[in-house]
């Protein structure tokens, strides 16, 4: 069933909807749990929850690409449970590593100027992604938005790992330098 198909479920109220996207996106999506939360109830409980409020937001939301719609959803609610959790070793994913890779890129500290920006800085960096070569695109995405380990991205993409590695640095570089001339 395709995307268009799965929503216009959610949309009619159909119950299915909810099976039909845990068979095309169940595994993606407790992969992604898995990555922040490295404990199989957690990430089942976070995918569940994504159904729910996937449930809850069509309608009105009809996703554009309904992939990265519950992705998000996910991330969000599993990196929620894990600040809930409050213990370092049932994150022992790649989540402290990753935001200490772009630390360097990304200000930070709370405030309320830093709210402020929030979206534009997302549309910022949306730009900068949709503006890569595509091989250092699907790196930095698998990277960055999915919390892939360098590991995985690698044997995922047939590549090296110093190939990788040596692509995230540069990428975090130029992406850096965007931050810099936008005034972030």
């Amino acid at each position: 069933m395709n995307d268009n198909e799965i929503i216009d479920l959610y949309w009619a109220r159909s119950e299915r909807a909810i099976a039909e996207t845990d068979i095309k996106y169940g595994s993606y999506l407790k992969a992604v749990a898995m990555r922040i939360l490295a404990a199989a109830e957690d990430a089942e409980e976070s995918v569940n929850d994504t159904y729910l409020r996937a449930w809850n937001a069509m309608p009105p939301d009809r996703p554009s690409v309904l992939r990265l719609f519950l992705g998000k959803i996910t991330r969000r609610l599993s990196l929620n449970r894990l600040r809930a959790q409050k213990t370092a070793k049932r994150g022992g994913g790649v989540i402290p590593e990753v935001l200490d890779e772009l630390s360097e890129c990304v200000p930070s500290g709370q405030n309320v100027e830093n709210e402020i920006l929030a979206r534009e800085l997302a549309e910022t960096i949306a730009a900068f992604t949709a503006g890569l070569p595509e091989d250092e695109r699907r790196i930095f995405i698998l990277r960055v938005y999915e919390l892939m380990p360098v590991r995985e991205i690698a044997e995922r993409l047939s590549f090296s790992e110093s190939k990788v590695k040596t692509t995230l640095f540069r990428t975090r570089k130029k992406l850096a330098e965007v931050l810099r001339k936008e005034g972030m």
